[in-house]
């Protein structure tokens, strides 16, 4: 019989947030641990497990009760990144996490990162008037970029939210889609839709497009226009070309604030090479004002298979 170690919990009524819904979170914890782990009644134990595994443990789990406490309730991706922040010893990245959130005026929840690079990206848009987040699918690119834009916009600091991006793959042709420009473009903006009315009701929505709070702009059409006082985001950059980049980022007018996002392994160019956001990297990496966030398969938050598909692709690119 292996040894058992009990765990110390600062508030041992919150050990079902702690496990999760029928203790799912349970599994999770015993993947990062490599032990078994278990509770009677309000206490935790260790199996088979050694004294700095336990103490380890203690640390991660009241990070989590801190976490509890702020209103975010843990779920393995929230787990894995406080695991990762207090075992590699760096309690100021555990606390960043920690202390990293939207609040979205009106809005239907409190917004958190699940990692610690998304944390760095919420903080980089608090910060930086223009910031590039470069990352594979479902690492919270355009999600969390939509949450600051919202609460920016819905706190007056800007006075519109304008949505952009390519909208076909390999050129912009729009003429025979069915419509007016805004039902023709709005299909290629389903994603940017889908964040906002996760964030605000959808009466309040509605408010604002009618309002023109909120404006969708296909990249082409952006030429020659002069954007102040607002947030845009100009989403799937990766397939703008170098043009259409150079183009846009020379819009920004004063006040406004751009948030650009993108894929670089999934470019639909017809050359690689032609892609404006590669491009773009090199060209004003060493601007102090420009903050680029690269997010990878560890910041992963839809199904956990997902991370294992983005996994064996970058294995697959790098053989």
């Amino acid at each position: 019989m292996g040894k058992h170690l009990a765990v110390v919990l600062k508030n041992p009524e919150r050990i079902q947030e702690l496990f999760g819904a029928n203790d799912g979170n349970l599994s999770v914890f015993e993947d990062l641990l490599g032990v078994r782990v278990y509770f009677q009644g309000n206490q935790i134990f260790l199996e088979s497990c050694d004294e700095v595994k336990r103490k380890l443990f203690e640390r991660i789990l009241a990070e989590l009760e801190d976490h509890i406490a702020l209103g975010q309730l843990p779920g393995p991706d929230l787990i894995r990144a406080v695991y990762g922040t207090l075992n590699a010893d760096k309690q100021q990245d555990a606390e960043l996490l920690k202390q990293t959130s939207v609040i979205i005026p009106g809005g239907l929840k409190k917004v958190f990162p699940r990692s610690y690079r998304q944390a760095l990206y919420v903080k980089a848009i608090e910060t930086r008037d223009l910031v590039f987040s470069i990352g594979p699918a479902g690492t919270g690119k355009t999600y969390l970029a939509v949450a600051q834009a919202l609460r920016s916009v819905l706190s007056r600091n800007r006075r519109k939210l304008i949505l952009t991006r390519p909208v076909v793959e390999a050129g912009e042709n729009l003429g025979f889609l069915p419509g007016d420009l805004e039902q023709k473009i709005s299909p290629y903006l389903r994603p940017l839709y889908d964040a906002m009315e996760a964030f605000i009701p959808p009466e309040s929505l509605r408010r604002m497009e009618e309002n023109r709070i909120i404006e969708i702009a296909p990249l082409a059409y952006m030429r020659g226009r002069t954007l102040s006082e607002c947030f845009v985001i100009l989403d799937e950059a990766q397939n703008t070309t170098k043009e259409q980049m150079k183009m846009f980022l020379t819009r920004l007018g004063e006040g406004t604030q751009a948030v650009v996002t993108g894929d670089i392994t999934q470019i639909d160019l017809p050359k690689r090479g032609q892609s404006g956001l590669l491009d773009v990297i090199s060209i004003l990496k060493s601007i102090r004002e420009i903050d680029f966030i690269f997010l990878g398969e560890e910041d992963v938050v839809r199904n956990p298979l997902v991370r294992k598909i983005v996994r064996a692709y970058e294995a697959n690119q790098e053989d």
